[in-house]
């Protein structure tokens, strides 16, 4: 019985490391080179030239709440109002390096 216990619990552990990713660290160097090429042509220095109320200070993140990475990933993923969505063209990790660099950039004040 213990034999079998032992086997099962070694099965679990070798799938759990062979099959489940590692959490991923966003790159926030990585996601200002993407934001750079992508979005600075509406929001250039946290701004938003298309609706100025709806920058991407952290005050205005917090207000329309926004201000996580996860509600940032669903926004630039999905679209919301003037915003295109970017699911299309840009990489679930591509989308979570921007998330984590407004976030930074918007902590530190743009």
């Amino acid at each position: 019985m213990r034999k079998i216990i032992s086997v099962l619990l070694l099965g679990i552990t070798i799938f759990t490391f062979a099959f489940i990713n590692p959490a991923f660290a966003a790159d926030t160097g990585a996601g200002e080179k993407i934001f750079t090429a992508n979005c600075a042509s509406c929001h250039a220095g946290g701004k938003n030239l298309v609706n100025a109320a709806k920058s991407l200070s952290k005050a205005d993140l917090e207000e329309y709440n926004i201000y996580s990475e996860s509600a940032i990933i669903a926004q630039v993923t999905n679209g919301k109002n003037a915003m295109p969505a970017f699911k299309n063209n840009l990489s679930a990790d591509d989308i979570a390096n921007v998330a984590a660099y407004v976030m930074e950039k918007a902590e530190a004040g743009w």
